[in-house]
């Protein structure tokens, strides 16, 4: 397995995977994504980001029943591993130690 530290789209791209559960596909990722940052994901990006998690260990994938409206083509769904749920988890921890440290700097209530 590679190294497990998460870029911020990597990050970004691996919650949104845990987020659709089932439905997981690039297309879907994608929009997500841009439904949350208000970014546009462009998909050959999230491609790529999904191999190298895939490499990382931090997602699987699995090919779906190929469909009619698909033209006989199967979707690639992701799922995060144990791996990827200890990364996120890990990230989460490491932003929320950094937001605790920041002097007078409190967010809740002012968005």
């Amino acid at each position: 397995m590679k190294g497990t530290n998460l870029g911020e789209f990597e990050e970004l791209v691996l919650l949104t995977i845990a987020a659709l559960l089932n439905e997981a596909y690039s297309v879907a990722i994608c929009d997500e994504l841009e439904k949350h940052t208000g970014r546009t994901a462009k998909l050959g990006v999230v491609h790529a980001v999904l191999n190298r998690l895939e490499e990382k260990g931090l997602v699987t994938s699995s090919l779906g029943e190929a469909t009619s409206t698909r033209g006989g083509k199967r979707k690639r769904f992701y799922e995060v591993t144990h791996a990827g749920k200890v990364a996120l988890v890990k990230a989460k921890d490491v932003r929320e130690s950094l937001w605790r440290i920041i002097p007078g700097f409190n967010l809740e209530g002012s968005i």
